[in-house]
């Protein structure tokens, strides 16, 4: 089996963070978002695995290499505009020939692991037989379905239709992101037509297997699921997953500082008259000095914090925060500098890129 991770959109959402860099590396945890899909990917067996990339390729492949981190083979797959999920299957179509594959969204969080997934549709396929599926969706539970795709559940169990963010919803079951399929869904593609708004949607692809007999199983998540898209669900992901970290200390911590609950703070840091409340993790070649980092924060490498308060954040590479009290339920850029000036008259003077969002009490 190989996989299919889609590592192209633009990342709007989360502009202007996404103006410089890939909305798949923002870090959860200090760790890029697409790389807890590739672990994920590599745990299940999978050994081959394509990513498709666009305007970021360039980033992407400097940060993922040739995937022999993870024992697995990376291809490349470059795609020249965002033309719909069915259209990624498309072009990978030399990639991914006649074996099944997984597809994974690059930007998305599972608490569940994917393993049993995987396997399920491999033993159910092994099998053989009028039940053996052409195709393995995840689905969960979601207050408001409109949107998402959206899967129509007969009283049976069977999927029997998919729809594209509807205006009216036939469940509650969103797909979540995670798809299996055998070589039929190459036919598919092929056969659809772009929805409205110009894509080729995975849920046409999905629905043309459905009439043409082919058996769709589907399985409903355990545990959450994040789209992280967004700078609040990225936030929460990031709360999830550091409610979870397994502490260590390799970086300095001086006398005079205080350390609390699960904390990591990697080799180089240095932790200086500050009082760090887990669960926080602190990158390398960082430096905290006078300063309280609070519950759910992620410091990445080389940054600078000084006389601040902060918590409930992600701080990106080489970033300078100085003077700043407090700072909480934020997403700072790399190489941002937040500082506090002791010019008279006090005003606030900034330098915000386009999609900027700032909050002030």
């Amino acid at each position: 089996m190989k996989a299919l991770v889609l590592a192209g959109g633009r990342g709007t959402r989360l502009r202007p963070i996404t103006h410089t860099s890939a909305k798949q590396l923002v870090p959860i945890a200090n760790k890029p978002i697409l790389f807890y899909g590739i672990e994920g990917m590599a745990a299940a067996g999978i050994r081959q695995i394509g990513i498709i990339t666009g305007d970021t390729g360039a980033e992407i492949r400097e940060a993922v290499g040739d995937g022999s981190r993870w024992g697995v083979e990376v291809t490349y797959i470059p795609q020249d505009a965002p033309l719909g999920l069915a259209h990624c299957v498309l072009i990978a179509s030399d990639f991914l020939g006649d074996d099944d594959f997984v597809m994974y969204l690059g930007d998305n969080m599972l608490e569940q692991d994917l393993t049993g997934f995987v396997a399920n549709f491999a033993e159910a396929r092994a099998a053989g037989g009028p039940d053996a599926p052409a195709a393995q969706i995840l689905l969960a539970h979601v207050d408001d379905p409109r949107q998402f795709g959206v899967a129509d559940v007969d009283a049976d169990g069977h999927i029997v239709g998919l729809v594209e963010k509807p205006a009216n919803p036939p469940s509650d079951l969103a797909l979540v992101g995670v798809y299996l399929f055998d070589h039929h869904i190459n036919d598919a593609v092929r056969a659809i037509a772009p929805s409205p708004r110009g894509e080729l949607e995975i849920t046409d692809a999905i629905q043309w297997l459905i009439e043409q007999g082919h058996r769709v199983r589907h399985e409903v998540l355990e545990g959450w699921w994040i789209d992280t898209g967004k700078k609040d669900p990225l936030l929460e992901c990031n709360r999830l997953v550091l409610e979870i970290l397994e502490p260590r200390q390799l970086g300095s911590v001086d006398a005079a500082s205080e350390i609390e609950g699960r904390v990591v703070i990697e080799e180089g840091a240095e932790i200086v008259n500050s009082r760090i409340r887990g669960p926080v993790v602190i990158g390398s070649g960082t430096r905290v000095v006078d300063s309280y980092i609070g519950p759910f924060s992620s410091v990445a490498s080389g940054c600078e914090i000084v006389d601040s308060e902060l918590d409930h954040s992600v701080v990106l590479e080489s970033a300078r925060i100085v003077g700043i009290h407090r700072l909480t339920d934020s997403l700072i850029g790399r190489d941002v500098e937040v500082v506090r000036s002791e010019r008279r008259p006090r005003a606030l003077r900034l330098m915000l890129g386009d999609d900027s969002k700032v909050e002030l009490d």
